[in-house]
């Protein structure tokens, strides 16, 4: 009696191998793809904190200026590792005055603040009652 031993080929082997490799490869592009989304989705929070702060603080947003992100938010109660790094991130604001109204004794003030920073620009509608 002649004993048969059952084994894989070798082309059973290399298409075994080609298919795990695939499947790994789909799996490394899912989780970067994922990671670059979760740092946009970052970014646009922090441009929506920025944007926060900013209308908050309305002496630094009705004029032309040149601060840092600390002058927006040195009110607020923050960490002493956030100011440190408000401290160097600089930003520019411009405030274009678009239309003012007249109505006894209330004026009505639209515009566009801009904030301009290195990574990013964002423009606000304002709209000032006094």
């Amino acid at each position: 009696m002649v004993c048969k031993k059952r084994a894989f080929t070798l082309i059973e082997v290399m298409v075994a191998v080609m298919i795990v490799s695939v499947v790994i490869a789909a799996l490394l592009k899912l989780r970067g793809d994922s990671s670059h989304m979760l740092t946009q989705i970052q970014q646009r929070q922090q441009k929506s904190d920025i944007a926060s702060f900013l209308l908050w603080n309305r002496k630094y947003t009705l004029d032309d200026s040149h601060i840092t992100l600390y002058n927006l938010v040195e009110d607020f109660d923050l960490d002493d590792d956030v100011r440190r790094k408000l401290k160097t991130d600089k930003i520019d604001i411009r405030y274009n005055k678009i239309d003012s109204i007249e109505l006894e004794g209330m004026v009505i003030e639209m515009g566009t603040t801009e904030l301009l920073q290195k990574d990013f620009d964002l423009v606000l509608q304002r709209v000032l009652i006094e």
